[in-house]
């Protein structure tokens, strides 16, 4: 099922962020701008917010795919969407700026497990779509840049996520200096979670997708945000009650009865009702 076209803003361009849901209930959505190698502009930022707000409402949803199609992730922002904004007011910069900071905030809190995929460039603000990501996987021929620096700006509304991602020491360089880093370097500094041949890193993305589906959907929604929880808070008598009471309450749900119930059993959780695709 596609969203009807009247409710995508800018509808001629909606082929510019494809989306889609296999029967295993794994979202994809595709970055498709490949003639401008994928570069953010107000509509592409916009396609990306509905395309998640939809698929975050889909309960048949177990895992989303981050992608793109062409020879680069994201070369970052649109020069001419850039010539615009620096044409324009400071409220328009500052609207335009909160709605790049709830495209990042809304991948940071998609409820189910996100996987971003990169190859070649990811400049600037898809930087900040991968640090948002649960899981990155990166091929060997990625590379990374904060590059704003070189353009007079900052990565403002990225920064919190690249920030967390790196760990302030790391990105207090890249964020300066605007460096180029390799996807060695990426995976060393936590940009990235793996690192794979091109010609291997599909594979890798579907064994990283085999693994979550094994997994209880409520129990991967709720351990979600119980690392928000944990990495935005202290550890003190609220948290601590906050998480006595998660587990009691996912206990005695019924995917927990379920779970537990199935493993002493040796047969699959109901939540696996369609057999999962075949490793090669």
């Amino acid at each position: 099922m596609e969203m009807q076209a009247s409710i995508i803003p800018n509808a001629k361009r909606q082929d510019d962020v494809l989306w889609q849901v296999d029967k295993y209930g794994v979202a994809t959505i595709t970055l498709n701008r490949t003639a401008k190698h994928n570069a953010f502009d107000a509509c592409m930022i916009d396609l990306l917010i509905h395309r998640l707000d939809y698929l975050a409402l889909r309960n048949d949803v177990r895992c989303l795919v981050l992608r793109s199609n062409g020879e680069h992730f994201s070369s970052g922002a649109d020069l001419s969407w850039m010539k615009s904004m620096a044409n324009s007011t400071r409220q328009q910069n500052f609207a335009d700026a909160q709605n790049l900071a709830r495209l990042m905030e809304t991948l940071d809190t998609f409820p189910q497990p996100t996987i971003a995929v990169v190859q070649g460039s990811a400049f600037g603000g898809a930087l900040g779509l991968i640090c948002c990501s649960d899981i990155a996987i990166a091929s060997t021929n990625a590379n990374f840049c904060l590059s704003e620096v070189k353009l007079g700006i900052v990565p403002a509304t990225i920064s919190p996520y690249v920030m967390r991602a790196m760990g302030n020491r790391q990105a207090r360089r890249y964020i300066l200096s605007g460096e180029v880093i390799s996807s060695s370097d990426a995976e060393r500094f936590g940009i990235v979670h793996e690192v794979h041949r091109p010609e291997a890193l599909d594979e890798a993305v579907k064994n990283i997708v085999n693994t979550l589906l094994i997994n209880s959907p409520d129990a991967m929604r709720q351990a979600k945000t119980l690392c928000h929880q944990c990495h935005q808070n202290p550890i003190d008598s609220q948290l601590i009650d906050y998480t006595s009471r998660l587990i009691a309450d996912i206990r005695v749900s019924p995917q927990g009865q379920d779970g537990l119930q199935a493993f002493l059993e040796k047969r699959p959780p109901n939540w696996i009702n369609t057999p999962l695709p075949e490793k090669k």
